[in-house]
């Protein structure tokens, strides 16, 4: 049996230049409260209304006890728990590239909050580094409306 498909020999590479456009209709549900946080220069997280633990990533449910978990607003501020930087990045971060992500660590949160870091050279960044959240200014509800910069040595 013959396979079916197209087959062509003998030419230089093909190169097709075809746009591709799919329109995604998405709801953040229960974490909806986060991103409208974001346009409103906020950082929400979540405590647990039985055991009090907190998370900097929220949570509807506790991780530790099961228990609801309520909406909190998280510090600005925190320190680098860990770091790495990306020398290959997708699409949306070439711009960037190399771009550090960091793990940040707040005051009394239980849970650290993973952000891209800005404003500095990567041969510069430390653990325990202090950092302050910044917004932007046009916000696109996503994960990238929100990221750190170094607020001291």
């Amino acid at each position: 049996m013959k396979a079916k498909g197209t087959v062509v020999l003998g030419v230089d590479p093909l190169i097709i230049h075809d746009d591709y456009h799919i329109e995604y209709h998405h709801s953040y549900a229960q974490d909806s409260p986060f991103f409208v946080g974001l346009s409103q220069g906020k950082l929400r997280g979540s405590r647990c209304s039985a055991c009090g633990y907190t998370f900097a990533t929220p949570r509807a449910h506790c991780m530790e006890c099961g228990a609801p978990t309520e909406w909190i607003d998280l510090p600005l501020t925190g320190r680098i728990h860990t770091f790495t930087t990306c020398y290959y990045g997708g699409e949306l971060f070439l711009e960037e590239t190399p771009f550090t992500l960091i793990l940040v660590e707040f005051e009394g949160i239980n849970t650290l909050f993973l952000s891209r870091l800005k404003g500095c050279d990567p041969s510069t960044v430390r653990i325990g580094q202090p950092v302050v959240a910044r917004f932007a200014k046009t916000p696109s509800f996503k994960v990238t409306d929100v990221w750190f910069e170094p607020t001291g040595p």
